[in-house]
C-alpha cells in the first residue's frame, strides 16, 4: 500500500506546464531576477547620463525630469533589495531551505494587495481615468483614442485588466506558497523519519545486549 505524505493532502505539487512547485518556483526566482536587473542597469545608466531622460518641452508639453538623483537613488536600492529576495526565494527553493523563501511570498502579497487597491480605487473613483488620460501629454499614443471610447466601457475594460493580472498573481503566489508548504512538510519528515530510524537502531542494540546477557 502506497504511502501518501500528510503535507500533499492538501494542496497540490503541480504548477504550470505540469512541472512542480518547486521547480515553479526556482524558475519565477529567476524571471523576476532577470526583470529586477535590467530595471536596475536602466537605473544606473540613467544616474550616469541623466540628461537622457530630460524631455523638452515640446515633447511632453512643459520642462519635465524624469527623476531626480534621491529618487533615483531610491530606486537603485528598491531594485537591488528586490535581486536579494530573487535570489534568495531561488536559492531557498533549490537547496529546500523554506525560510529563505518566505520575504519573496511576502513581496508577493504586497503587490497583490497594491493591484487590488489600484481595482478598488477604479471602481469606486471610474472619473479618475478620465481626469488621468487627461493629464498625459498631447503626444502621447493614442490618447485621443482613449479619450474618445465610453467612460463606462473603459472602467470596465480596465477592471477586466486588472482582473487578469490579479488572477494570475494569485495564481504565482499559490505556486510559491505550496512550495513553501512542499519543503516545510518534506523537511519535518525528513527529521521525522531520522529520529524513528534511530530509535529503531537503538532499540534494536538494546534487545541484543539482554538476550546475550539472558
Amino acid at each position: 500500500m502506497k504511502m501518501v505524505a500528510p503535507w500533499t493532502r492538501f494542496y497540490s505539487n503541480s504548477c504550470c506546464l505540469c512541472c512542480h512547485v518547486r521547480t515553479g518556483t526556482i524558475l519565477l526566482g529567476i524571471w523576476y531576477l532577470i526583470i529586477n536587473a535590467v530595471v536596475l542597469l536602466i537605473l544606473l545608466s540613467a544616474l550616469a547620463d541623466p540628461d537622457q531622460y530630460h524631455f523638452s518641452s515640446s515633447e511632453l508639453g512643459g520642462d519635465f525630469e524624469f527623476m531626480d538623483d534621491a529618487n533615483m537613488c531610491i530606486a537603485i536600492a528598491i531594485s537591488l533589495l528586490m535581486i536579494l529576495i530573487c535570489a534568495m526565494a531561488t536559492y531557498g527553493a533549490y537547496k529546500q531551505h523554506a525560510a529563505w523563501i518566505i520575504p519573496f511570498f511576502c513581496y508577493q502579497i504586497f503587490d497583490f494587495a497594491l493591484n487590488a487597491l489600484v481595482a478598488v480605487t477604479v471602481l469606486v473613483y471610474p472619473n479618475s481615468i478620465q481626469e488621468y488620460i487627461r493629464q498625459l501629454p498631447p503626444n502621447f499614443p493614442h490618447k485621443d483614442d482613449i479619450m474618445s471610447v465610453n467612460p463606462t466601457c473603459l472602467v470596465l475594460i480596465i477592471l477586466l485588466f486588472i482582473s487578469i493580472i490579479l488572477t494570475f498573481k494569485g495564481y504565482l503566489i499559490s505556486c510559491v506558497w505550496n512550495c513553501y508548504r512542499y519543503i516545510n512538510g518534506r523537511n519535518s519528515s525528513d527529521v521525522l523519519v531520522y529520529v524513528t530510524s534511530n530509535d529503531t537502531t537503538i532499540l534494536s542494540a538494546i534487545l541484543g545486549v539482554h538476550q546475550t546477557m539472558c
